[in-house]
Order: C-alpha cells, then sequence, then structure tokens
C-alpha cells in the first residue's frame, strides 16, 4: 500500500479538485430526495396487511379510515355541517359518522346505544376520516383550521403529517449542535486552532457526498434522514483523529511531510480500515431486516461509512498537506493530560472490573431480552406534544377506538349478514358500516345511488368498516385481530382482506421480532469474521466481540430494570448501530496494545496504550454520546428520541468496557492472545504484580 499512498500524495491536487467537483454536484442532489415519514409503508410487500390495502386501493377511490376528528360542544345539525366541511377539504376522500349508520331522522333514544357512542357523545362528534396519503400535510393543517386548537385530532395520518413538520425543523437544531461540540472537542484534544475546522470540513465533505448519493435510493425513510447524517458525523470522526495524531507522531521522526504522511497512512491503515469494515458490516446487517426501514438506514449508513473510509485516506491526506503550514502556524499547547496516571489507576483496579463484568454478563443478557415494547406508530408523540395531547382528549370522551376495514366477495349477501352478525358478537366491536349493515340484505343495489354504493361495493367485493373499542396495540388488541381473521376465514376462506393502523402494527410485531435474531447474529458473526482476517488471532475477536455485546446488553437492559416501554424498532437497530460504532474504540486499543507489548511488558504496554489513545478515544466516544443525547432530548418523535438515548447511553456503557475492562481481559489472556494470533511475538517478562 506503500506505492498507492506516495502516488495519493503526488497527487494531492488532482484528488482535491474531483472531491470538490463531487461535493458540488452531491449538494445540489440532496434536494431531489424524498423522504418517507410512515412506518407501515416499509412493511414487506407480502404482509397481509400491505396485501389489503394494496387490493382496496385498486378497487376504491378512497382508502381506509387514518385519522379521527373530534369536535366538541355541537347539535347533532351542526356535527352534519362539521362533516360536510371535512369532506370538502383537499386531500380528504372520505368522512363517515353517525349518520352513514343511523336514520338522524330518529331521535337519539331510538338509535342503537352503541352506535351512538361510536360518533356523538355529550355533545361531541367524532368522524373517522381517511385521508389520502400524498397531501397528509397539507389536509391535516386544512382540518385544524376548521375544527381550531380546542378540539382535537388523531390517528396515523395525522402523526405521520406532524413528524414530518417537526422532524424537518429538528434535525438542523441537533445538527448544528452536534457541529459545535464536535469542534469543541477538538479544541481540547487537538494542539492546533486550525486542525478542528479540517477535520470538520474532512467530515462535511464525506457527509454532503453521502447525503446527495443517496438519491440513487429514489426515497429515505425519516429515520435515516434524521440519523443518517449525524450518525455518520459521530461514528467516523475517529478515522480523522486516528489519522491526524499519526501524522503529528510521524513528523516527528520524519523531515519531509510528504514522508510522514505516506508513513502516517501505512502505520493507520490497518486501525482504520478494520474499524471502519466492521461498523460497515454492522451496518449492513440491518439489510437483513425483512421490517424494509432495516435496509434504508443500513444500506445509507454502510454507503456513509465506506466514504467516510475513501475521504480518509484520499481527501484527508491531501487536504492536511495543503494546509499543514497553517496547522504549524496556529499551534497551541496541549489541554490534554497525558492519562499516564489514569492508565496507573486503571491498572490497579482493571482485574475487579474483570470480575464485575464476568458477574454482570449473563443478567444483563437476560433482562435485555425481558422488555416491554411498542410496535406501532401510536405513541410516537407523548403528552407533552399537541398530537399527544389530542389522543388523550379523544380517549377521554370515546375511550380507545379504531377503525378496521374488511373486504369480501360481494356474491352473496345473506352470508355477508351472517358475518357481520358474527363479527358483532365480539364486544369490542361498536359499529360496522356495510351493505347489509346499512342498507339490508334483502334490498337490491339498485335502489341505492352510485355515491354511497361506491363506497361499500366495488365490481368484486363489499367493504364492512368495523368500529372497534381498543387501542391500537398491545395483547388484547392482538388478539381481536386475531378473532376477526379467524372468523373472516370461517365464511370467506382465503377470500377476505382486512386493513387498519391495529392490523398494520400486529404484521409490523411479526415482522419485527422475526428480524431480531437474525440481524444480530449476522453482525456479531460479520464483525467477528472482519476482526478474524484484520487481526489474525482466534482469541482477540472473542475477547472484543464479548466485551462490545456485554455492553449493548447493559444498555438494553436499563429499560428492564426502570420499568419503561421500549419501541421495538429501535431496540433492534440499536444493537447493530452500537456495535458497529463502538467497537473501532476496542480496535483501536487493542491494536495499540500489540504494538507496544512487543517490546514492553504487559503492565507498560497497557499505561502506554492509555497514552497513545485515550484521547482520540474519548473524542470520538464523546461526541457520539452528546448526539445521540441532543437527538434525545431535542426530538419529539418518540422512536428518534429514544434511538439517540440508547446511542447515548451505550456508547457510555461501551467506552466503560473499553477503558476499564478490556486492559484487564488483555492483561489476563496475554499469553493465550499470543500462542492463537499469527505473526506477534510478545516480550518476555518475569511475571508482573499490579500496583
Amino acid at each position: 500500500m506503500r506505492k498507492f499512498y506516495t502516488g495519493v500524495v503526488n497527487h494531492r491536487k488532482l484528488i482535491l479538485c474531483l472531491f470538490a467537483i463531487l461535493f458540488i454536484v452531491c449538494f445540489c442532489a440532496r434536494n431531489f430526495i424524498s423522504v418517507n415519514y410512515d412506518m407501515n409503508d416499509y412493511l414487506p410487500e407480502e404482509s397481509a396487511s400491505t396485501v389489503a390495502l394494496n387490493k382496496m386501493n385498486e378497487e376504491y377511490d378512497g382508502g381506509i379510515p387514518n385519522a379521527r376528528v373530534m369536535v366538541k360542544d355541537v347539535t347533532i345539525p351542526e356535527a352534519l355541517g362539521y362533516k360536510e366541511k371535512l369532506k370538502a377539504v383537499d386531500g380528504v376522500t372520505d368522512v363517515v359518522w353517525l349518520d352513514d349508520s343511523e336514520d338522524l331522522s330518529k331521535p337519539t333514544e331510538f338509535m342503537d346505544a352503541d352506535t351512538l357512542e361510536t360518533y356523538y357523545k355529550y355533545s361531541t362528534a367524532l368522524y373517522s376520516v381517511t385521508i389520502d396519503e400524498d397531501k397528509r400535510i397539507e389536509a391535516c393543517d386544512a382540518i385544524r383550521e376548521i375544527i381550531g386548537d380546542e378540539n382535537a385530532m388523531s390517528g396515523s395520518a395525522v402523526s405521520t403529517a406532524v413528524a414530518t413538520t417537526s422532524t424537518v425543523t429538528e434535525i438542523p437544531i441537533i445538527a448544528a449542535f452536534g457541529v459545535a461540540f464536535v469542534f469543541f472537542a477538538l479544541l481540547l484534544t487537538t494542539t492546533s486552532w486550525a486542525e478542528p475546522v479540517i477535520v470538520l470540513i474532512g467530515l462535511g465533505v464525506a457527509i454532503v457526498i453521502n447525503a446527495g448519493s443517496n438519491l440513487i435510493f429514489g426515497e429515505i425513510s425519516f429515520v435515516t434522514n434524521a440519523a443518517g447524517s449525524i450518525l455518520q458525523l459521530a461514528v467516523s470522526l475517529d478515522y480523522s483523529v486516528f489519522l491526524l495524531h499519526r501524522f503529528t507522531e510521524c513528523r516527528r521522526e520524519e523531515e519531509a511531510v510528504e514522508n510522514a504522511m505516506v508513513e502516517a497512512l501505512c502505520g493507520s491503515m490497518t486501525s482504520i480500515l478494520s474499524s471502519g469494515l466492521t461498523t460497515v458490516i454492522g451496518f449492513l446487517a440491518l439489510c437483513m431486516m425483512r421490517f424494509r426501514i432495516g435496509p434504508d438506514l443500513g444500506l445509507a449508513l454502510a454507503k456513509g461509512i465506506a466514504i467516510s473510509l475513501l475521504t480518509v485516506f484520499l481527501f484527508m491526506p491531501a487536504f492536511i498537506l495543503v494546509t499543514y503550514k497553517f496547522v504549524d502556524k496556529t499551534q497551541h499547547r496541549s489541554f490534554m493530560p497525558s492519562f499516564h496516571k489514569f492508565g496507573k489507576f486503571v491498572c490497579r483496579t482493571m482485574l475487579p472490573c474483570v470480575i464485575i463484568f464476568a458477574i454482570m454478563t449473563v443478567p444483563s443478557y437476560l433482562a435485555s431480552t425481558q422488555n416491554s415494547f411498542y410496535y406501532g406508530a401510536s405513541h410516537i408523540f407523548g403528552a407533552e406534544t399537541q398530537l399527544g395531547s389530542d389522543v388523550q382528549r379523544i380517549e377521554e370522551v370515546f375511550g380507545k377506538n379504531d377503525t378496521y376495514v374488511l373486504m369480501v366477495p360481494k356474491d352473496d349477501r345473506q352470508r355477508q349478514k351472517d358475518l357481520s352478525d358474527a363479527l358483532h358478537e365480539f364486544p369490542q366491536v361498536k359499529d360496522i358500516v356495510s351493505y347489509v349493515d346499512t342498507v339490508g340484505a334483502a334490498i337490491p343495489q339498485e335502489y341505492l345511488d352510485s355515491d354511497t354504493l361506491s363506497k361499500l361495493d366495488s365490481d368484486e367485493h363489499t367493504r364492512m368498516v368495523i368500529s372497534v373499542k381498543a387501542d391500537y396495540e398491545g395483547e388484547k388488541t392482538f388478539k381481536l385481530i386475531e378473532n376477526i381473521r379467524k372468523t373472516a376465514e370461517e365464511y370467506y376462506p382465503g377470500q377476505w382482506y382486512l386493513a387498519g393502523e391495529g392490523v398494520s402494527t400486529i404484521d409490523l410485531r411479526d415482522t419485527v421480532t422475526s428480524d431480531m435474531e437474525k440481524v444480530n447474529l449476522i453482525a456479531i458473526g460479520a464483525v467477528f469474521v472482519v476482526l478474524l482476517a484484520a487481526m489474525k488471532s482466534i482469541s482477540l475477536p472473542v475477547i472484543l466481540v464479548l466485551g462490545i455485546e456485554t455492553a449493548i446488553w447493559i444498555n438494553l437492559a436499563i429499560p428492564y430494570f426502570t420499568g419503561s416501554s421500549i419501541f421495538y424498532i429501535a431496540y433492534l437497530i440499536i444493537s447493530s448501530i452500537q456495535l458497529g460504532a463502538t467497537v473501532d474504540y476496542a480496535i483501536l486499543f487493542t491494536d495499540r496494545y500489540r504494538e507496544y507489548r512487543e517490546t514492553m511488558g504487559r503492565k507498560e504496554s497497557v499505561i502506554k496504550v492509555f497514552e497513545s489513545c485515550t484521547v482520540s478515544v474519548m473524542t470520538s466516544a464523546s461526541v457520539l454520546t452528546v448526539v445521540g443525547f441532543l437527538m434525545g432530548k431535542v426530538s419529539t418523535h418518540g422512536l428518534l428520541a429514544q434511538l439517540g438515548m440508547f446511542l447515548g447511553k451505550g456508547t457510555l456503557c461501551s467506552l466503560t468496557v473499553v477503558l476499564f475492562v478490556l486492559p484487564g481481559l488483555l492483561y489476563l489472556f496475554d499469553g493465550l492472545i499470543q500462542r492463537t494470533t499469527k505473526g506477534i511475538y510478545f516480550k518476555k517478562e518475569e511475571t508482573e504484580v499490579l500496583s
């Protein structure tokens, strides 16, 4: 590789020009990438709810109800007026209310009590609204203008619209604070006022190129859009820091800066490349998820890290060599200690730390598997947000409510009536709007107006809009959906389609839970293989992977011990992200230990590693931690906020393991490492006593 790096150094101006062109192109391309905020769109195409939705969209102009709108203090005639206003909103394809199930000319005392309380209660009207997914934001804004802030709206269409607008404003805030902290951290950990600027420019180039190249996907998920660039910034920072620190070391021994850069690239290549590859592998493991947010995020992040590696090995050497004189002119004293005393302290405490680590491993793993979960989008916005408050206000009056749509063949009206009667037997079913419920099985369709008929019947199927007294998710909800599916199968074997938010959520649950074990095993296995190849060792990959995995288990066990419910998607994603992002610290620490161990004893090597690596590791880890906590505190989107908190706490867990446990593992298994690693020769030493 020395010849290649010599070529990079000699052609640095050409490399800078090529990156400048690529930067400009990708900067412009970012504006043409669309973002999808609907989690249900990422269900596998073969999932039952997705098949049902696609079938209904083919045969009916309107989709399934995806919003609830509540208006207080209205009479029935006033409520009908609001219904007409809602129907007139551009993007609203259908509005279902009391008049679709009952004759409003009758006194309310003579109406079915369950049906009445589904739509009208305490002078408050509740509408079941269907909103076109392409016009969610505009339609939700128009509905809010009609009903005012004193009334409420909820549902998947509303949450998606809110997520879109809130995330757009929150991402720049998180990014700005993240960049500011990176700059501050680099000021403290470097010895030149110019170095932070150089590192940030290199990171910025890589991030913009990655963001712009997402155009190849056409569309990205809201998770990728919100977290992709921020994670790339935090994860790939250490590559540039490693290279800069190595370049500074080499300049003390090489008079020519070109030679120093070649030596720095050769000396840091193994650490940076193995760190980068393990990170890429960790992210690519997400591509094994059937839930397609995983592949969406995994591909974008893996591509981002690959671009960051190319930037470090091509752009950064060229850029550093062009700007090194400016760096020399802006030198300042080091603000960081040598960490020699810290290394000696760890040497005295690392064996007890290893014992504690061993005790915690199994319990943390078991606890991490016993968490309670949210699977869908129903808990994404908390009570402190307007949407969360609206949900509570609707539930205070009408209770837990959801709407399912069941589609069956329309050939036999009596069988439809029998099916409807069977569904009415479930205590959670409050009302059904269908041909046989609204019109009657004996009335020919020729007697109906075309508008009413088109909502109920297509050429081949008829629809039943089922209002249920149930939450959007939970064991009771999932049991109800399974019972409805069984009932539909009894009357129409293999001929029915069921859709709705709760239905999509149960499919989401089944999809993501089946992904968990597969994704984790692939990530762990792939990282192990990369480390095996890079380190030419059997024992070291085991030590490193076990250390970081235990840190992951501790991170995921915290919600269990605090009694908190977590979003399963965040739970699933963070395992791969934490593994890929933080194993770098262990790799750097271990590589330096091996290097020093060839000429030093065990204890001396550990102390020396702390002197040379602590700044780099803590710089990267502090940025990743702060960025995670920033996302957790700033984002109103529950899933993104929780992912951020997991990232922040997980990085601290991994850092603790690397700084306090890994040295003890390397010390204790020093002999085993030497015997199971190819091409290393440790210095022979007398038995050391830790002091």
